[in-house]
């Protein structure tokens, strides 16, 4: 009988041990991805399912690694490429649930159609008429994406409403003056683009800050490596025969760029 006691207490005692576990474990919390392009793979050239998965996502993206990196805390990778604030908040925001402790967003840049001003700028043989479609698409940026953030920066609090949230934004894509050279884009087209990055990162900012949230800007992360830098480059550039990881972080870009900046905020 004694014997049987020790084994009960040796069992109880295991019992226990393996239910502290997982609490501790479950309490590590929950991490939900929100976003566009930027938070999935495109620019990295490395994804789940390159032909069938539309949302283009990818082992590599930052996100990704800081899941990887932090694997006692459950992971939702609600992130789409092409995504608006409209799909964010009706596709993405669902997955949110009041256990969420951690929300990265990163949206905004399709909400303008800045992919088409890029194409625009690159396109184009004449500088203004690049210029004037940055110009537009920053005057829609102040005024229609202002309010659809606050929308969606909204709806992302009620579903989460104990979460730490983390609006990302966009880095700048150029170097003034840089290594390219006369090659691509003019000078004055590279600083509207630039301009346009200043923006978003303004009103981004704004709008995060009325919601509670922490801003990560980007562009000081990203100002040593952007295209024409004499470093090391964290964005691709124009590829014609891949539009789709033109102007996108790249393998660095979310790694050294983007989770190094999310670790230093998260821990």
């Amino acid at each position: 009988m004694r014997s049987l006691r020790v084994l009960f207490t040796v069992l109880l005692a295991f019992v226990g041990a393996v239910t502290i576990s997982s609490s501790a474990q479950a309490a590590e919390g929950k991490y939900v991805a929100l976003g566009d392009s930027y938070a999935v793979a495109p620019g990295t050239r490395t994804y789940d399912d390159a032909v069938n998965d539309l949302c283009r996502r990818g082992p590599l993206a930052y996100s990704r690694l800081w899941a990887a990196q932090h694997p006692s805390v459950a992971y939702v990778e609600a992130s789409c490429s092409g995504a608006t604030t409209a799909d964010v908040v009706n596709t993405q925001v669902p997955q949110l649930t009041a256990d969420t402790t951690l929300v990265t967003i990163q949206v905004g840049g399709n909400d303008v159609g800045f992919v088409d001003v890029l194409a625009n700028c690159v396109l184009t043989v004449d500088d203004q008429d690049c210029v004037d479609g940055v110009e537009a698409a920053k005057q829609a940026t102040q005024t229609t994406l202002s309010t659809a953030l606050a929308q969606t920066y909204a709806a992302v609090r009620a579903k989460a409403p104990n979460a730490r949230v983390i609006v990302i934004g966009y880095p700048r894509f150029y170097t003034i003056s840089g290594t390219c050279g006369i090659f691509g884009l003019s000078d004055t087209e590279r600083r509207a683009v630039n301009s346009a990055a200043d923006t978003l990162a303004g009103v981004m900012s704004a709008r995060a800050a009325e919601a509670g949230f922490t801003f990560l800007d980007a562009r000081p992360v990203f100002d040593p490596h952007t295209i024409c830098s004499a470093g090391t480059v964290w964005l691709t550039s124009l590829e014609w025969d891949k539009l789709n990881e033109s102007y996108h972080p790249n393998v660095a870009g979310h790694r050294d760029g983007y989770l190094a900046a999310l670790n230093a905020l998260t821990g």
